[in-house]
């Protein structure tokens, strides 16, 4: 990680993962282990270099400043360099400093250049075991559930969602795309009487989106389900499932422990059970904090989602809440209007940090209905004939949704970017590396 030659000794930061630790090399006349060419040797190893060292582990007199273990060093007998590196093309220690530090910074832009070298950070390493554990609690809770998991496939021979913001491509000299969702291929999965299906796989958007919480492909979480009686049995899914989900991972103390030392974050407060709002009691709050032109019968702006994702933290005090019953007209064609109020549909967007991470809703089971719901659209109702088709033989009453894996690590963690928590960041201007 680091090294600094002194006279007779030589110091060494040794780091493995989010852990440091120092190595001391002192020349020792009389025993002769370390001599004033180790010495030199360990002092001309390159920073970043991989190493074997033989040593004796001690307790230091005084605290060690700057490693993770602070209360124990080791004093080298021995160092052997497994592969040398060359010059970074930035510091380690600069990557690692805190973005309201004083020093010298490395931009986003070198960073993603370098991924490969920018991910050695302590911080980017507990990251990634953040998102990592998402996964998991996420499978795991699921399946704790009885849902099945499924692997669909990326090449589609249609756009998934509608619209233009798809990867085209041939396939063996067809017309083809990559998959946007999986959400055909799980209710389909449902007619098929699965029951319960979820997936975690990549989803490609190709939506020129500069901002900071977008990306060209990312890894979704996605569920779907049959429905007995009402849609807040999916609501009841989701927040037990987050609900596990935050308690898992604030189990994992030392990776957080770590990106809170670069990324400082206020922990995620959230309810049990989670907390629930209907959009007209979001309209309500809104336009009661002076937000007069909110319309009641629209969508939400990101802005006004973030303004009422605080005004819930100030009344609710809690980051994590689902809204739900949306506005027929902010919703997709294949979205189930609420049966007591045609203007309204059963519905819901989640939300952590006054972001959304879920939208997600009942889907039209019913051919006649979706078929309607097309027109009404302006949808030219032949692009879609065999979506509708696959509900003509029998489908039950369903819905589910889906979330970015790397979206809910980036603001569980209070992350500023999204590209932080993406291993390797797809986005409109970025193919690589590798």
């Amino acid at each position: 990680h680091t090294v600094r030659g002194k006279g007779k000794s030589a110091f060494v930061v040794l780091r493995d993962g989010t852990q440091t630790v120092q190595v001391v090399f002192f020349v020792d006349k009389e025993s002769q282990v370390v001599s004033k060419g180790m010495v030199k040797f360990v002092s001309a190893v390159s920073k970043e270099s991989i190493v074997d060292i033989i040593g004796v582990p001690v307790k230091p007199d005084n605290a060690v400043d700057g490693c993770t273990l602070k209360h124990v060093e080791i004093q080298g007998q021995g160092i052997w360099a497994v592969s040398r590196a060359k010059q970074l093309p930035f510091e380690i220690a600069d990557a690692c400093r805190r973005e309201d530090e004083e020093g010298p910074k490395v931009n986003q832009d070198l960073r993603l250049e370098n991924r490969f070298i920018d991910l050695r950070t302590p911080a980017n390493n507990a990251i990634f075991k953040v998102q990592s554990q998402v996964g998991q609690l996420f499978r795991q809770n699921l399946l704790s559930k009885d849902f099945v998991e499924i692997h669909s496939p990326k090449l589609m021979a249609g756009s998934s969602e509608g619209g233009s913001s798809v990867f085209a491509l041939k396939y063996m000299g067809r017309d083809a795309c990559l998959a946007q969702s999986p959400q055909l291929c799980k209710q389909m999965a449902i007619c098929a009487d699965f029951g319960k299906v979820f997936e975690i796989g990549p989803v490609f958007r190709a939506e020129k989106s500069f901002t900071h919480r977008h990306l060209c492909e990312f890894v979704g979480l996605d569920f779907e389900m049959t429905i007995k009686e009402h849609y807040f049995e999916i609501l009841d899914v989701i927040g037990d499932l987050f609900e596990s989900m935050f308690d898992g991972l604030a189990k994992m103390t030392k990776e957080l422990e770590t990106i809170n030392a670069q990324y400082p974050f206020e922990p995620l407060e959230y309810l049990k059970p989670s907390l629930r709002l209907t959009f007209e009691e979001g309209v309500a709050m809104l336009q009661e904090a002076g937000f007069t032109d909110v319309d009641p019968l629209g969508d939400l702006s990101t802005e006004t989602e973030r303004a009422l994702g605080k005004l819930v933290k100030d009344k609710y005090k809690t980051d994590f809440y689902i809204l739900h019953r949306y506005p027929l007209n902010a919703r997709p064609f294949y979205t189930m209007p609420a049966p007591d109020n045609q203007d309204y549909t059963n519905s819901y967007d989640v939300f952590i940090r006054g972001e959304e991470i879920i939208s997600g809703a009942q889907r039209i089971h019913e051919p006649k209905l979706l078929t309607e719901r097309a027109i009404a659209c302006g949808l030219d109702v032949k692009t879609i004939q065999s979506y509708i088709d696959s509900f003509s033989y029998g489908a039950p009453p369903h819905g589910g949704c889906g979330v970015g894996l790397e979206r809910v690590a980036m603001l569980y963690l209070g992350l500023n970017n999204i590209r932080k928590s993406s291993l390797f960041p797809r986005d409109p201007q970025r193919l690589t590396p590798p």
